[in-house]
Protein backbone atom coordinates (compact mmCIF):
# COMPACT_ATOMS: atom_id res chain seq x y z
CA UNK A 1 0.00 0.00 0.00
CA UNK A 2 1.37 3.35 -1.00
CA UNK A 3 1.31 6.30 1.44
CA UNK A 4 1.70 9.92 0.50
CA UNK A 5 3.20 12.73 2.57
CA UNK A 6 1.39 16.06 2.34
CA UNK A 7 3.20 18.57 0.18
CA UNK A 8 5.22 21.03 2.27
CA UNK A 9 4.22 24.68 2.13
CA UNK A 10 6.97 27.12 3.05
CA UNK A 11 6.54 30.89 3.08
CA UNK A 12 9.08 33.61 3.85
CA UNK A 13 8.55 37.04 5.39
CA UNK A 14 10.77 39.94 6.41
CA UNK A 15 10.56 43.10 8.46
CA UNK A 16 12.79 46.14 7.99
CA UNK A 17 12.75 49.53 9.71
CA UNK A 18 15.30 51.99 11.09
CA UNK A 19 16.63 49.48 13.60
CA UNK A 20 15.48 46.05 12.41
CA UNK A 21 16.29 43.70 9.54
CA UNK A 22 14.51 40.48 10.46
CA UNK A 23 13.14 37.42 8.71
CA UNK A 24 10.54 34.82 9.60
CA UNK A 25 9.69 31.64 7.75
CA UNK A 26 7.00 29.06 8.27
CA UNK A 27 6.63 25.61 6.73
CA UNK A 28 3.67 23.27 7.05
CA UNK A 29 4.40 19.56 6.52
CA UNK A 30 1.32 17.51 7.24
CA UNK A 31 0.73 17.81 10.97
CA UNK A 32 4.04 19.56 11.64
CA UNK A 33 4.79 23.29 11.63
CA UNK A 34 8.35 24.56 11.44
CA UNK A 35 9.06 28.24 12.03
CA UNK A 36 12.39 30.04 11.91
CA UNK A 37 13.31 33.62 12.67
CA UNK A 38 16.26 35.90 13.26
CA UNK A 39 18.28 38.76 11.90
CA UNK A 40 18.93 38.62 8.16
CA UNK A 41 22.38 37.14 7.68
CA UNK A 42 22.48 35.50 11.11
CA UNK A 43 21.76 31.92 12.12
CA UNK A 44 18.05 31.18 12.35
CA UNK A 45 16.27 30.06 15.50
CA UNK A 46 14.02 27.14 14.57
CA UNK A 47 10.89 25.88 16.34
CA UNK A 48 8.87 22.75 15.53
CA UNK A 49 5.35 21.91 16.66
CA UNK A 50 3.21 18.87 15.89
CA UNK A 51 -0.60 18.92 15.82
CA UNK A 52 -3.15 16.14 16.13
CA UNK A 53 -4.48 16.68 12.60
CA UNK A 54 -3.40 18.33 9.38
CA UNK A 55 -6.38 20.70 9.54
CA UNK A 56 -5.26 21.95 12.95
CA UNK A 57 -1.74 22.51 11.63
CA UNK A 58 -3.12 24.36 8.61
CA UNK A 59 -5.30 26.56 10.80
CA UNK A 60 -2.32 27.54 12.94
CA UNK A 61 -0.23 28.06 9.80
CA UNK A 62 -2.74 30.62 8.54
CA UNK A 63 -3.17 32.27 11.95
CA UNK A 64 0.56 32.84 12.39
CA UNK A 65 0.90 34.30 8.91
CA UNK A 66 -2.00 36.68 9.55
CA UNK A 67 -0.35 37.78 12.78
CA UNK A 68 2.94 38.57 11.04
CA UNK A 69 1.21 40.53 8.29
CA UNK A 70 -0.67 42.51 10.93
CA UNK A 71 2.71 43.37 12.47
CA UNK A 72 3.96 44.79 9.15
CA UNK A 73 5.98 41.81 7.93
CA UNK A 74 6.15 41.58 4.14
CA UNK A 75 6.11 38.32 2.25
CA UNK A 76 9.05 37.62 -0.04
CA UNK A 77 12.83 37.78 0.13
CA UNK A 78 14.30 40.67 2.10
CA UNK A 79 15.93 43.31 -0.13
CA UNK A 80 19.40 44.70 0.72
CA UNK A 81 19.30 46.61 3.99
CA UNK A 82 20.88 50.00 4.45
CA UNK A 83 21.26 51.69 7.82
CA UNK A 84 19.58 55.12 7.94
CA UNK A 85 21.98 58.02 7.44
CA UNK A 86 20.69 60.34 10.14
CA UNK A 87 23.45 62.89 9.53
CA UNK A 88 22.05 63.67 6.08
CA UNK A 89 18.43 64.09 7.15
CA UNK A 90 16.46 67.26 7.76
CA UNK A 91 14.05 67.25 10.68
CA UNK A 92 10.48 66.80 9.52
CA UNK A 93 7.37 65.32 11.09
CA UNK A 94 8.20 62.01 9.42
CA UNK A 95 11.79 61.99 10.70
CA UNK A 96 10.62 63.03 14.17
CA UNK A 97 8.31 60.01 14.40
CA UNK A 98 10.99 57.73 12.94
CA UNK A 99 13.25 58.80 15.80
CA UNK A 100 10.54 58.28 18.41
CA UNK A 101 10.02 54.77 17.02
CA UNK A 102 13.62 53.96 17.99
CA UNK A 103 12.84 54.07 21.72
CA UNK A 104 13.93 50.72 23.14
CA UNK A 105 10.96 49.52 25.16
CA UNK A 106 12.53 46.09 25.60
CA UNK A 107 14.70 47.66 28.32
CA UNK A 108 12.05 49.34 30.44
CA UNK A 109 13.27 50.13 33.94
CA UNK A 110 16.34 52.01 32.77
CA UNK A 111 15.31 55.16 30.93
CA UNK A 112 18.83 55.84 29.70
CA UNK A 113 18.78 52.54 27.82
CA UNK A 114 15.29 53.23 26.47
CA UNK A 115 16.48 56.60 25.14
CA UNK A 116 19.87 55.51 23.82
CA UNK A 117 18.91 54.52 20.23
CA UNK A 118 17.23 57.90 19.73
CA UNK A 119 20.09 59.83 21.35
CA UNK A 120 22.60 58.02 19.17
CA UNK A 121 20.69 58.86 15.99
CA UNK A 122 19.81 62.44 16.96
CA UNK A 123 23.42 63.23 17.93
CA UNK A 124 24.45 62.47 14.34
CA UNK A 125 22.24 65.29 13.08
CA UNK A 126 23.15 68.97 12.99
CA UNK A 127 22.54 71.30 15.92
CA UNK A 128 19.81 73.01 13.90
CA UNK A 129 18.00 69.69 13.42
CA UNK A 130 18.32 68.85 17.12
CA UNK A 131 16.64 72.17 17.90
CA UNK A 132 13.92 71.39 15.35
CA UNK A 133 13.35 68.03 17.04
CA UNK A 134 12.61 69.81 20.31
CA UNK A 135 10.41 72.33 18.49
CA UNK A 136 8.25 69.50 17.10
CA UNK A 137 8.21 67.76 20.48
CA UNK A 138 7.02 70.98 22.10
CA UNK A 139 4.27 71.37 19.48
CA UNK A 140 3.05 67.82 20.11
CA UNK A 141 2.97 68.30 23.88
CA UNK A 142 1.42 71.77 23.58
CA UNK A 143 -1.45 70.35 21.50
CA UNK A 144 -2.30 67.99 24.38
CA UNK A 145 -2.15 70.77 26.97
CA UNK A 146 -5.88 71.41 27.14
CA UNK A 147 -8.63 71.23 29.71
CA UNK A 148 -10.21 68.20 27.98
CA UNK A 149 -7.02 66.11 27.85
CA UNK A 150 -6.38 67.01 31.47
CA UNK A 151 -9.92 65.99 32.40
CA UNK A 152 -9.41 62.62 30.70
CA UNK A 153 -6.00 62.14 32.32
CA UNK A 154 -7.47 62.52 35.83
CA UNK A 155 -11.00 61.25 35.20
CA UNK A 156 -12.63 60.05 38.38
CA UNK A 157 -9.92 61.73 40.49
CA UNK A 158 -9.55 65.45 39.74
CA UNK A 159 -11.56 68.07 37.88
CA UNK A 160 -9.63 70.75 35.93
CA UNK A 161 -12.73 72.97 36.19
CA UNK A 162 -12.63 72.87 39.99
CA UNK A 163 -10.17 75.51 41.20
CA UNK A 164 -9.88 73.76 44.55
CA UNK A 165 -8.52 70.54 42.97
CA UNK A 166 -4.73 70.51 42.81
CA UNK A 167 -3.34 69.25 39.51
CA UNK A 168 0.44 69.00 39.34
CA UNK A 169 1.70 70.76 36.20
CA UNK A 170 4.71 68.43 36.15
CA UNK A 171 2.60 65.29 36.45
CA UNK A 172 0.31 66.42 33.62
CA UNK A 173 3.34 67.23 31.45
CA UNK A 174 4.94 63.84 32.08
CA UNK A 175 1.61 62.14 31.31
CA UNK A 176 1.51 63.94 27.96
CA UNK A 177 5.05 62.71 27.31
CA UNK A 178 3.70 59.14 27.48
CA UNK A 179 1.39 59.86 24.55
CA UNK A 180 4.22 61.11 22.32
CA UNK A 181 6.61 58.35 23.39
CA UNK A 182 4.13 55.68 22.28
CA UNK A 183 4.48 56.75 18.68
CA UNK A 184 2.65 58.43 15.83
CA UNK A 185 -0.42 56.17 15.68
CA UNK A 186 -1.12 56.29 19.40
CA UNK A 187 -0.55 60.05 19.48
CA UNK A 188 -3.03 60.54 16.63
CA UNK A 189 -5.62 58.34 18.35
CA UNK A 190 -5.39 60.35 21.59
CA UNK A 191 -5.42 63.64 19.71
CA UNK A 192 -8.67 62.56 18.04
CA UNK A 193 -10.21 61.21 21.24
CA UNK A 194 -9.19 62.64 24.65
CA UNK A 195 -10.80 59.64 26.37
CA UNK A 196 -7.81 57.56 25.19
CA UNK A 197 -5.48 59.69 27.30
CA UNK A 198 -3.51 57.29 29.57
CA UNK A 199 -3.82 57.50 33.34
CA UNK A 200 -1.23 56.97 36.06
CA UNK A 201 1.69 56.86 33.63
CA UNK A 202 4.64 59.19 33.08
CA UNK A 203 7.75 59.44 30.91
CA UNK A 204 9.60 62.58 31.96
CA UNK A 205 12.81 61.32 30.34
CA UNK A 206 11.42 62.07 26.88
CA UNK A 207 12.15 65.76 27.52
CA UNK A 208 15.86 65.07 27.90
CA UNK A 209 16.34 63.60 24.41
CA UNK A 210 17.48 66.81 22.66
CA UNK A 211 19.54 67.85 25.68
CA UNK A 212 21.55 64.60 25.85
CA UNK A 213 21.96 64.45 22.06
CA UNK A 214 23.19 68.04 21.86
CA UNK A 215 25.65 67.63 24.75
CA UNK A 216 26.97 64.38 23.28
CA UNK A 217 27.48 66.06 19.92
CA UNK A 218 29.02 69.33 21.09
CA UNK A 219 30.20 68.83 24.65
CA UNK A 220 28.42 72.09 25.50
CA UNK A 221 25.46 72.91 27.71
CA UNK A 222 22.13 72.88 25.89
CA UNK A 223 20.22 76.12 25.44
CA UNK A 224 17.20 76.48 23.21
CA UNK A 225 13.78 78.12 23.46
CA UNK A 226 10.96 76.46 21.54
CA UNK A 227 8.36 78.56 19.65
CA UNK A 228 5.59 77.21 21.91
CA UNK A 229 5.84 76.04 25.50
CA UNK A 230 5.29 72.41 26.41
CA UNK A 231 4.77 73.31 30.08
CA UNK A 232 1.32 72.66 31.53
CA UNK A 233 -1.45 75.27 31.47
CA UNK A 234 0.32 77.32 28.76
CA UNK A 235 -2.01 76.52 25.86
CA UNK A 236 -4.27 79.55 26.29
CA UNK A 237 -6.89 78.43 23.79
CA UNK A 238 -6.89 74.88 25.14
CA UNK A 239 -7.47 76.14 28.68
CA UNK A 240 -10.24 78.61 27.85
CA UNK A 241 -12.74 78.57 30.74
CA UNK A 242 -16.02 76.73 30.30
CA UNK A 243 -19.38 77.42 31.95
CA UNK A 244 -18.38 74.78 34.50
CA UNK A 245 -15.04 76.40 35.43
CA UNK A 246 -14.93 77.53 39.06
CA UNK A 247 -12.25 79.64 40.71
CA UNK A 248 -10.46 78.28 43.75
CA UNK A 249 -7.21 78.23 45.67
CA UNK A 250 -5.26 76.73 42.73
CA UNK A 251 -6.48 79.34 40.25
CA UNK A 252 -5.91 82.31 42.57
CA UNK A 253 -3.37 84.96 41.56
CA UNK A 254 -1.35 84.11 44.68
CA UNK A 255 -0.37 80.85 42.95
CA UNK A 256 2.80 81.15 40.80
CA UNK A 257 1.89 81.39 37.08
CA UNK A 258 3.50 78.04 36.23
CA UNK A 259 1.23 76.27 38.72
CA UNK A 260 -1.91 78.33 38.24
CA UNK A 261 -4.70 76.98 36.06
CA UNK A 262 -6.51 79.51 33.88
CA UNK A 263 -10.05 80.57 34.84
Amino acid sequence: MLTFRAKAMKREFYFQDDRSNKFWTIECMGTELVTANGRVGARARETKKTFATESEAQKEFERLIASKLKNDYIEGVAPPYKNPEWSTMAMTEEVFWRLIALLNWKKTGDDSVVLEPVVKALAQMSVVEIHKFEDILAEKLHALDTREYCRACYRGELDPDDGDDYISPDDFLYSRCVVVANGENFYASVLNNPEKMPQDMEFESLLSLPVIAYERKTGNEYEHTTPVSYESFQNVAGWAPTVATRSGKYTDESIPPGNRRPT
